[in-house]
């Protein structure tokens, strides 16, 4: 017992004269793996029209059950997204995600894509739940142009699931 308490006192003293490895944190931050999975963002393609076409994909593979999308019928006037739907209400709780990036895998359109953030905080449970405002990047943030099948499609299938191409 002695011979370990020993042991125990020479590693101390061993690194007690070595720089310490602390990062201090809020003003160096580490960087992350190029695989990790943190905050979800909502993309837009180039013309600033959101890459979210109100399929609830994401929300069918989620484990968790942390996202609800409520889908709306688009404006010809004025669409949000390409197509004839979009997500009205895009929300996910914080509190039950599980960051496994079903839902990027399961979107069709590569709307919803888990970032390298990782400074989640929040005070009480109404914080948690992330509203689509808060998942949407700005106008100017905007990437890609939309697919082909998503631009031709201006009208109603007339039966459901068939679109000529």
């Amino acid at each position: 017992m002695f011979g370990q308490l020993i042991k125990g006192l020479a590693t101390t003293v061993r690194y007690m004269f070595r720089q310490p490895v602390t990062v201090q944190y809020p003003e160096v931050k580490r960087p992350v793996r190029e695989r990790f999975r943190g905050r979800h963002e909502l993309k837009r393609f180039a013309d600033g029209q959101e890459r979210c076409i109100g399929c609830a994909l994401c929300a069918a593979a989620c484990p968790a059950d942390a996202i609800l999308v409520v889908a709306a019928e688009n404006d010809p006037a004025k669409p949000n997204s390409p197509g004839e739907r979009y997500a009205a209400t895009y929300e996910i709780n914080m509190l039950r995600c599980i960051f496994c990036g079903y839902c990027e895998d399961a979107c069709p359109t590569n709307a919803i894509v888990l970032e390298h953030q990782y400074e989640l905080s929040f005070y009480d449970r109404r914080s948690s739940i992330y509203t689509k405002d808060m998942l949407l990047v700005p106008v100017d943030k905007g990437h890609g142009e939309p697919p082909p099948l998503l631009t031709q499609v201006q009208r109603r299938p007339s039966p459901p699931a068939q679109i000529d191409l």
